[in-house]
């Protein structure tokens, strides 16, 4: 073989590799993941948030790495310029899917019919984000933490079995996720068929201490004695403050997420969370891979967990029901 030609063999050789790295980098898909009301530097694989490691380790496993073929991009709460603000910004950067957790779904539905959105979300079809749960249509895709109606009706009744004096029901929600149902919350009528009057706080995604603690009081000051805090990013951030606001108000209370009876609240019905941020991994890696996000069925959460927290049941002067007790999935003492 020639100088000429051995060269052209080596420097070829050399240069393949090269080439396939560039090509790599060229080829990475673009991940935007959406949770206003958390920080963005908690969004990743070695974070201390153990539903961060749930997406991006089932995200590994499925061959979606970051840094790898996979470029993330989060958007969360440090940014302060409001969540349609910020929504519009992710869609202006046209990446290859969105993540959306919680109630800013309908926000994305008004900006764009074109980029793949995967959600984590209540009831998507109430929402009007899916025409029906095995066939979504459009670009919108994910997971319900909402299993119907009967969810919330489970919730008031586990609620009234702990506190049989509740006399009307107070809500704390998002005004987003409270308004953005086309045909209405299912929890007032949940509350209806259980006979209970209903008083409601609405909140923005961003809110103060002093509007939660305005929240509570309004609650108070409209007959509500017991409370039901619907579940969302922003309720699961601000746990222990709306736990110690509503001990304080001496309201007994019921969430949707675990975390909050951790965190002082009085009792949960909760969904696992690992589980939902797992499935969304995997519609992620099904989108990028190909498949169309209208396609891919919602998966709605069906394993509900209770949780008490007795030391809190004590100081609002409750006695919890042994058959409650005994039912229940995690008792904190």
């Amino acid at each position: 073989m020639s100088r000429r030609a051995f060269l052209g063999v080596v420097c070829g050789a050399m240069a393949w590799p090269l080439a396939a790295a560039a090509q790599q980098g060229t080829n990475k898909k673009r991940l935007a993941i959406f949770i206003p009301s958390e920080l963005s530097t908690d969004w990743h694989e070695h974070s201390e948030n153990k539903y961060s490691r749930a997406l991006f380790a089932e995200l590994r496993r499925l061959g979606q790495v970051e840094g790898q073929n996979l470029t993330v991009e989060n958007y969360g709460r440090e940014r302060n310029t409001g969540p349609e603000t910020l929504a519009a910004e992710i869609v202006r950067s046209n990446p290859d899917v969105i993540l959306v957790a919680g109630p800013g779904a309908p926000i994305f539905k008004k900006l764009t019919s074109r980029i793949p959105i995967v959600v984590i979300t209540g009831d998507p079809v109430g929402a009007g984000l899916a025409e029906s749960l095995a066939h979504p249509g459009g670009n919108i895709t994910g997971v319900s933490v909402d299993a119907g109606p009967s969810i919330h009706g489970k919730r008031i009744a586990l609620l009234r079995e702990m506190f049989p004096a509740i006399s009307k029901l107070g809500l704390l929600a998002l005004r987003i996720q409270y308004n953005g149902l086309s045909t209405g919350s299912a929890i007032p009528a949940a509350a209806e068929a259980a006979g209970l009057p209903v008083a409601v706080s609405l909140l923005e995604i961003g809110t103060k201490e002093k509007d939660w603690r305005a929240a509570v009081e309004s609650l108070s000051r409209d007959g509500a004695n017991a409370v039901m805090v619907v579940d969302s990013p922003e309720t699961f951030q601000n746990s222990t403050l709306i736990a110690r606001l509503l001990a304080d108000a001496k309201l007994p209370s019921i969430f949707g997420i675990t975390e909050s009876v951790e965190a002082g609240g009085l009792m949960a019905y909760s969904f696992d969370l690992i589980e939902l941020y797992t499935r969304a991994a995997n519609d992620i890696d099904a989108i990028l891979r190909g498949a169309k996000a209208g396609d891919i069925p919602f998966y709605q959460a069906t394993k509900f967990d209770l949780c008490i927290n007795l030391k809190t049941a004590k100081q609002l002067g409750l006695s919890v029901p042994p058959a409650l007790a005994a039912s229940a999935d995690k008792v904190i003492e």
